[in-house]
């Protein structure tokens, strides 16, 4: 472009200040853009870390609930085996005095049972001279206080007979023992 007078118009030192200017303000506008993505960013690998956490949360609290769902499950089994041990431990106390090959073979299978229920965690409460607990046991007779020697009336009700044995499941009562209480 020509000026007046046909002198080329000087236009690089408007052009300079405006280009400078205009890169302040791209600059300016890629800072507030940076920091846009910055957070964004921050806000998503929050999100992110937040579903990780609930998601492991929820495979360990599934895991929990299958592992208890199994326990109860196993928990109901052997509450169904205990009267079969129960009718063992009767044959074994008619039979031990026999010596013939099926009292033999039924004694071999109650303590097969036994062996087994054992080792998946079924314990058999035994409680003869202990101090009655309600909770491992169910009072079906009493006694009156009738002190043997060395031993103190005063500490309460004494188990002195275990009528039905009872059982615990992995530390737990499943079945409280029936027995008879002296004192």
């Amino acid at each position: 472009m020509t000026g007046e007078g046909g002198q080329p118009e000087d236009t690089s030192a408007t052009s300079d200040a405006e280009v400078a200017e205009a890169e302040v303000v791209v600059e300016e506008d890629i800072a507030r853009a940076e920091d846009t993505f910055r957070r964004e960013r921050d806000e998503y690998l929050d999100m992110l870390r937040r579903v990780q956490a609930d998601f492991e949360n929820y495979k360990k609290r599934m895991v929990r609930q299958q592992t208890d769902l199994l326990e109860r499950a196993a928990e109901g089994l052997v509450l169904r085996l205990l009267p079969v041990l129960d009718a063992f431990e009767l044959a074994r106390a008619h039979l031990e005095a026999e010596g013939s090959t099926e009292s033999k073979a039924l004694l071999q299978a109650a303590s097969l049972l036994s062996d087994t229920l054992a080792k998946e965690g079924v314990e058999r409460l035994q409680d003869d001279g202990v101090a009655f607990d309600p909770t491992r046991h169910e009072a079906v007779e009493h006694q009156p206080a009738d002190p043997a020697p060395g031993e103190d009336a005063e500490n309460g009700p004494v188990v002195s007979e275990v009528l039905r044995p009872g059982y615990g499941y992995k530390g737990k009562v499943i079945r409280p023992a029936m027995v008879r209480v002296r004192g």
